[in-house]
């Protein structure tokens, strides 16, 4: 069952949400400002997250610039009675994954829940694995608490690694990533894993690049291989 966090202020609409996402196999919760929504979502796990935006205590863009900067990756869907254009540059700024404007067919909202549920957001700022962290934003990387430098390729490598753990990524999947269409030769891949896996790994006792021959390429905490 896919479980979903309502932040919502309007009483009757959030009754009337949570009345209809139960008809339809989805489970709510609801809290009516973004201070008791925060509270919720560092207590429980919730598929998605639907955020209003004009929130008492907190607003909505700050609950979501919060969540991204804490790393948290549960997607969200943005309610909203704007519909300008900055409005929507603000919200996605801030870290939403899809805008609804209200009012809106409950349907509608259904379908979008369901999409959003089959993945995890891209929007999250800070990426980690075991004792490795990577913050987007400040464009810094660590592992125990050693800085930890690396080059543009080998970065776009790791940050979709990251994103993936603990799913293995294809060696085609992370050429095309990186290069597009026009890879360079078959060495290319191999030389920049070898340098990535000497900084992330070199000097540590537990090592967290994985190789799975004839499969792909992982980033794993535990041990796995």
């Amino acid at each position: 069952m896919i479980s979903v966090l309502l932040i919502e202020d309007d009483l009757d609409l959030a009754q009337t949400v949570m009345d209809y996402l139960q008809l339809e196999a989805i489970s709510c919760d609801h809290a009516s400002n973004g201070a008791a929504g925060l509270n919720l979502l560092q207590q429980n796990y919730y598929d998605v997250l639907l955020l209003d935006l004009n929130l008492p205590r907190i607003d909505g863009l700050t609950v979501c610039e919060r969540l991204r900067h804490e790393g948290s990756d549960i997607p969200v869907l943005m309610l909203t009675a704007r519909d300008q254009l900055t409005d929507k540059q603000a919200g996605f700024t801030a870290g939403t994954d899809d805008y609804l404007v209200k009012p809106f067919e409950l349907k509608e909202l259904v379908m979008r829940i369901q999409a959003l549920s089959r993945r995890r957001s891209g929007q999250t700022q800070l990426l980690s694995c075991g004792d490795l962290h990577m913050n987007l934003q400040q464009r810094q990387l660590n592992r125990a608490g050693i800085n930890l430098h690396l080059s543009p390729i080998s970065w776009r490598i790791l940050e979709l690694l990251l994103r993936e753990t603990p799913n293995v990524v294809s060696r085609q999947r992370l050429e095309i990533a990186i290069w597009g269409e026009e890879v360079p030769d078959s060495d290319s891949l191999k030389v920049h894993l070898h340098h990535l896996r000497k900084t992330i790994d070199g000097g540590f006792e537990k090592s967290l690049l994985r190789t799975l021959p004839g499969v792909g390429i992982a980033i794993r905490a535990d041990d796995e291989s």
